[in-house]
């Protein structure tokens, strides 16, 4: 799930007014292990699975995608138990701008200019980001999803462990997965361009730290 990702985003995410819920973010020094030890497991159908972005600033917003490069779901019982997924960074899309401006944005988020390598993703040190699920509860009463999904979220040198909503369905010989939109601060993996919260009279420049996330997978 997803996970990642993830100003990915220029940015950065959400606007004030967004709606979309806050992830559960923790340290994880001590985070659960996966589980692999179930009675079966799928791999995930990359072309058939992506992760959405949002990410945004006074003037406005950006939106764009990132692939998963590969992943497994691992089940007990029918149910997931555990999972693995490895995020391609090199993949991160913008897709409300073309030509000159998407390619720079595009250039900006990876790091691709020497003097900006760091300002967000720095995908030449940093090619991959990686989520490794550690619990799912299933959800009972909840409009908006079926269970909550736990894991590992590993971006650039930081992993944290996270928490969102997901709608899992398991029928067929597939899994598929859809989240409602949830935000995670950016900043918390240390990618700080444009944050508030380590520079100083940055005005309209500033950029939210919030991105928001929604992800759509499908397994076997």
């Amino acid at each position: 799930m997803l996970i990642a990702g993830l100003a990915l985003f220029m940015l950065a995410s959400c606007s004030n007014d967004n709606k979309a819920a806050k992830a559960d973010v923790k340290n994880a020094t001590e985070a659960p292990a996966i589980k692999t030890d179930g009675d079966s497991s799928l791999k995930v159908n990359t072309s058939a699975s992506v992760i959405g972005w949002t990410g945004s600033k006074p003037a406005g917003k950006h939106t764009g995608t990132i692939m998963i490069k590969e992943g497994e779901i691992f089940l007990d019982a029918g149910d997931i138990d555990g999972g693995k997924f490895t995020i391609d960074m090199n993949t991160i899309t913008v897709t409300d701008l073309d030509g000159e401006g998407k390619a720079n944005l595009e250039g900006h988020l990876k790091g691709s200019a020497e003097e900006n390598q760091d300002h967000f993703f720095n995908v030449k040190k940093y090619p991959t980001s990686t989520f490794e699920i550690t619990k799912v509860a299933k959800l009972a009463g909840d409009a908006d999803a079926t269970h909550l999904v736990y894991g590992n979220l590993t971006i650039k040198d930081v992993t944290k462990e996270v928490g969102f909503k997901a709608n899992i369905n398991t029928e067929g010989g597939k899994v598929k997965v859809s989240t409602p939109e949830f935000t995670i601060d950016r900043s918390e993996f240390n990618v700080t361009y444009g944050s508030a919260k380590f520079f100083d009279d940055l005005k309209d420049k500033v950029i939210n730290d919030d991105i928001v996330f929604k992800i759509d997978l499908v397994a076997g």
